[in-house]
């Protein structure tokens, strides 16, 4: 074989064998990509019923139902809204009213079947103690230091 053949079978098998992991990884990325509806698009029927998808908006005030482990609720959008359900453990942040985004598969039903929920919070939270604090600063009320230490009995005495 020719040394010209040689280097054009290698240069061929090189961009096959690329194509290939090309194609791979583009299928792995394609199967893990979750897109996210709102209840309004999910109500028209905008959502994929044959694969997981997120959807998102506020806990409905009143549609907070337990019963053990297993939470049904309805996330809405002022517009329309989502019955979902969800076995597990919920987040810290979930209540009625706040942000919620749940992932799963819509059923036959019309029932959001979440395999994950993630309670989202206020971009301005802060811890309540710093909430406190500033909130005293603000009116004038901030106890000194030396205070603090003589009530938790460490200061200098």
């Amino acid at each position: 074989m020719k040394p010209r053949t040689k280097r054009a079978l290698a240069v061929v098998g090189g961009v096959a064998t690329l194509a290939a992991v090309t194609a791979l990884v583009l299928n792995a990325f394609q199967s893990n990509l979750v897109f996210f509806y709102s209840p309004t698009q999910v109500a028209s029927n905008e959502a994929p019923k044959d694969r997981a998808f997120r959807v998102g908006g506020l806990v409905e005030e009143g549609s907070l139902q337990r019963d053990g482990l297993t939470v049904h609720f309805r996330i809405t959008d002022t517009a329309q809204t989502v019955p979902v359900t969800y076995t597990g453990m919920l987040p810290d942040l979930f209540q009625e009213g706040k942000g919620v985004v749940a992932q799963g598969r819509i059923g036959a039903d019309g029932m959001f079947r979440a395999d994950q929920v993630l309670a989202k919070h206020d971009e301005n939270y802060m811890p309540p103690e710093a909430a406190e604090a500033l909130a005293q600063a603000k009116k004038g009320q901030m106890p000194s230091l030396q205070g603090q230490l003589d009530a938790q009995g460490g200061g200098a005495r």
